[in-house]
């Protein structure tokens, strides 16, 4: 079972994402997302290295699970080469983007 640094604002739960989002990861990733108790998640993805397609994937299936409770995702992320990765895949258009977690994190209210 994955455990990520996380913070919890009102309602809104921050969670750092691991080096890498793909492989095997991503099942632990996405299970350890069904257990949270909160459901406006902001995904910091600074530290992610690594996504493949089905990392990407597991964002978009976690924002419709997320969607059915009645909840949100949104990713904050400075780092350039992730920012890249979100637009060439157009994912952006489908979650939002910030440039900070204090950003996405207000933006939720």
């Amino acid at each position: 079972m994955l455990n990520l640094p996380s913070e919890i604002f009102g309602d809104v739960i921050v969670i750092h994402t691991p080096e890498e989002l793909a492989g095997e990861t991503i099942q632990q990733f996405e299970a350890y997302l069904s257990t949270l108790d909160r459901y406006n998640l902001v995904l910091d993805v600074d530290s992610t290295e690594n996504f493949d397609s089905d990392g990407l994937t597991a964002l978009l299936n976690v924002q419709d699970t997320l969607r059915q409770r009645g909840g949100q995702i949104k990713i904050a992320t400075t780092n350039t080469t992730n920012r890249k990765i979100l637009e060439i895949t157009r994912l952006d258009q489908q979650i939002d983007v910030f440039h900070s977690v204090i950003d996405a994190v207000k933006s939720f209210q």
